[in-house]
């Protein structure tokens, strides 16, 4: 295996298999490798390394099917089944959401499907985010495989929340250590003009928790910058004032271009990123290009968050541990 000398420390040998970072401070690919042929321990074992340490890992020309691809999955941790899904997700296969199904979120409310993201990512790191992050167990990783993907354009960003920590000035990480934030679906949100169906939604399916803002990650114990902006309303205990300008900052600090990386998809290619220790950013660069973009996501079962403290996260509303 070529891969670089901490890596190599880690993770050992397999042969024919090759790990290149692709970034300074996250992301790496990984080629060689057949993730629709039963893997070995070995290889599982690298694999997981290679994600922990860079956060987010690349697999290209791969032939997944929804059954191998629940099957990949399989091996890093027990699948999460979603109790709804969109009509593009395939039946037979609970834990498969095709990504295709937001088209349909906008409609069922009297939208198209621009003017919902519109409403929902209305400045520049509104759109950032961990999957689930409002649950009080968001997933611990996530597997998404391209089926169909535009000529250009529709690439995924993701930023390393680790990196982005350690990169704060060591009395704003001793402040952060101490304060909890309040996540929740629909944050930031802008209603319609008069009646709004998808703010009545949002209303009577809240989902609400209260994380550290700094979370241990419970396999490396390094500590993340537990921040989002897709999700994260308000710091606890400080004024909204205060809460505003922190946030922004830390939000700034999380997706600063060094911590992130960009990745180009092609049919056929699989990214499975940490969504402990991660936030990344959906393209907005694709409506106008008029080619369809499918994708396919399977996402694994997590822990409660556990703060610099020991304590662990709390659930506000609409959630409890392992139910979907």
């Amino acid at each position: 295996m070529t891969t670089d000398s901490t890596s190599a420390e880690r993770n050992g040998r397999v042969e024919g298999v090759t790990v290149r970072p692709v970034a300074g401070h996250i992301g790496a690919e990984i080629t060689g490798v057949d993730l629709a042929a039963p893997l070995d321990d070995s290889l599982v074992a690298l694999v997981r390394e290679t994600m922990l340490r860079w956060k987010v890992v690349f697999f290209r020309d791969q032939r997944l099917d929804h059954a191998g691809h629940v099957a990949f999955a399989r091996r890093f941790g027990e699948p999460v089944v979603l109790r709804k899904r969109g009509s593009a997700s395939p039946e037979g296969f609970p834990e498969v959401e095709t990504t295709a199904d937001r088209l349909e979120l906008g409609g069922r409310f009297g939208m198209e499907h621009e003017e919902w993201l519109r409403r929902r990512r209305h400045t520049l790191l509104r759109g950032w985010h961990c999957d689930h992050g409002a649950r009080i167990d968001p997933p611990a990783a996530t597997v998404l495989r391209a089926e169909t993907v535009p000529p250009y354009g529709g690439d995924t960003t993701w930023a390393n929340l680790a990196a982005a920590y350690a990169g704060l000035s060591a009395p704003v990480r001793a402040f952060a250590d101490g304060l909890r934030a309040e996540h929740r679906l629909g944050v930031g949100y802008q209603p319609r003009p008069g009646d709004d169906a998808y703010l009545r939604h949002l209303l009577d399916h809240q989902v609400a928790s209260e994380h550290p803002l700094v979370r241990v990650h419970p396999e490396t114990g390094e500590r993340v910058l537990f921040v989002n902006g897709y999700y994260l309303e308000q710091i606890s205990g400080v004024s909204r004032p205060e809460s505003a300008a922190l946030l922004e900052m830390l939000l700034e600090q999380a997706v600063r271009p060094e911590y992130t990386v960009r990745f180009r998809w092609e049919p056929g290619s699989v990214a499975f990123w940490d969504n402990r220790a991660t936030v990344h950013l959906a393209p907005g660069d694709t409506a106008h290009v008029g080619h369809p973009r499918i994708m396919h996501r399977v996402m694994l079962q997590g822990d409660v968050p556990v703060g610099v403290d020991g304590i662990s996260s709390k659930p506000l509303v609409g959630t409890e541990p392992g139910r979907w």
